[in-house]
């Protein structure tokens, strides 16, 4: 569920800013995103589409969401894609709004640029008012340091939010 843990020197974990990674998953979770959020529409018809948005500071890093779905009419979604104070952690929420999509998604995949993947979930259901995220089975999905992913033949199809919280490598000067 988790991205693969980063080395340090010798192969060893190297350190990981947990509670910086935790108030940022808050935040994120926190009505769904940022002050960054865009809307944009995933259309069904079985056609590969893509949407992405970049941040111009700290590199212009992008975030991209590239699926196919079948089944009724386009819904809004939205992106959002915020960096941390430090310009260390780059996040980016995909979600629909309503909680639930009514879209059978044949396949999925959200990937940051400039930046490596440390946290990365996907979800059938949005949270909405006291409703919970409900999680994606761990099979049906894989992070990998760029990316969340569909895991063909396991996917059962239902999508309604994705989460990535990257590393962008900022170095201080």
């Amino acid at each position: 569920m988790a991205a693969p843990s980063g080395c340090g020197s010798g192969g060893a974990p190297g350190p990981r800013p947990w509670a910086s990674l935790l108030l940022l998953l808050a935040a994120a979770a926190a009505a769904g995103g940022g002050d960054h959020a865009v809307q944009f529409d995933v259309r069904p018809g079985g056609v590969v589409h893509s949407f992405s948005q970049s941040l111009a500071q700290a590199g212009g890093h992008t975030c991209t969401f590239t699926y196919a779905s079948q089944g009724g009419t386009n819904e809004q979604w939205q992106m959002s894609l915020d960096l941390s104070d430090d310009s260390r952690l780059l996040t980016c929420v995909i979600w629909r709004p309503q909680g639930k999509s009514y879209l059978f998604f044949t396949q999925f995949k959200a990937e940051v640029q400039g930046a490596e993947v440390e946290y990365g979930m996907a979800y059938s259901k949005a949270s909405t008012g006291k409703d919970a995220d409900i999680p994606l089975k761990p099979e049906e999905f894989e992070v990998t340091s760029t990316a969340v992913t569909h895991r063909q033949g396991a996917f059962r199809a239902e999508l309604s939010k994705i989460v990535l919280v990257a590393r962008t490598g900022h170095v201080e000067l």
